[in-house]
C-alpha cells in the first residue's frame, strides 16, 4: 500500500514542534535539513510551511546581515492564546449584553400589543379599510382618462 503524505496542517504542527522542542533559533537551510529527518516533512515544502507560520505570526523572523533567522518559543504561543481567549471572552460578554438589551426591547415593544378582542377587532377593521382603499384606487385609475386635469394635459 502507498504511504500517505502529511496534510498542510500536520506539517505546520510538526514544524512548530521543532521550534518548541529545541527552543533554538534556525536558518532556513538548517530547518531544511532537520525537518525531513526528525519530523518527516519534505525539504521541498519546508520554506512554504515556514512562510505560512511567519505570516500567521506563529514564528518570528529577522534578517541579520545577509541571513534570515527563524524562532518560536512556547511562551509566546501561550501569551497569544491567552490574548485570544481574553478577546473572545470580551466579545462574548458584549454579545450577551446586546442580546439582553434586545430581549428587553422586545418585551417593551410587546406591551400594548397583547392579543385582546378589541385589538383583533381593530386589526380586522384596518384590513377591511385597506382593502376598500385599494378598490377605490383601481376605480379612480379606470376613470382617469375622463379626469378634466388629464384631458387638459393631453390638449397641451
Amino acid at each position: 500500500s502507498k504511504k500517505k503524505g502529511l496534510s498542510f496542517e500536520e506539517k505546520r504542527a510538526r514544524m512548530m514542534e521543532i521550534f518548541f522542542e529545541t527552543k533554538d533559533v534556525f536558518q532556513l537551510k538548517d530547518l531544511e535539513k532537520i525537518a525531513p529527518k526528525e519530523k518527516g516533512i519534505t525539504s521541498m515544502s519546508v520554506k512554504e510551511i515556514l512562510q505560512s507560520l511567519v505570516d500567521d505570526g506563529m514564528v518570528d523572523t529577522d534578517r541579520i546581515g545577509t541571513s534570515n533567522y527563524f524562532w518560536a518559543f512556547p511562551s509566546k504561543a501561550l501569551h497569544a492564546r491567552k490574548r485570544k481567549l481574553e478577546e473572545l471572552e470580551s466579545q462574548f460578554a458584549e454579545s450577551s449584553q446586546k442580546k439582553e438589551a434586545l430581549q428587553k426591547s422586545i418585551e417593551k415593544s410587546k406591551t400594548g400589543r397583547e392579543d385582546t378582542a378589541e385589538r383583533a377587532a381593530l386589526l380586522k377593521e384596518l384590513a377591511a379599510l385597506r382593502q376598500t382603499k385599494e378598490q377605490l384606487k383601481t376605480e379612480i385609475d379606470k376613470h382617469r382618462e375622463c379626469d378634466p386635469d388629464v384631458v387638459e394635459e393631453m390638449r397641451k
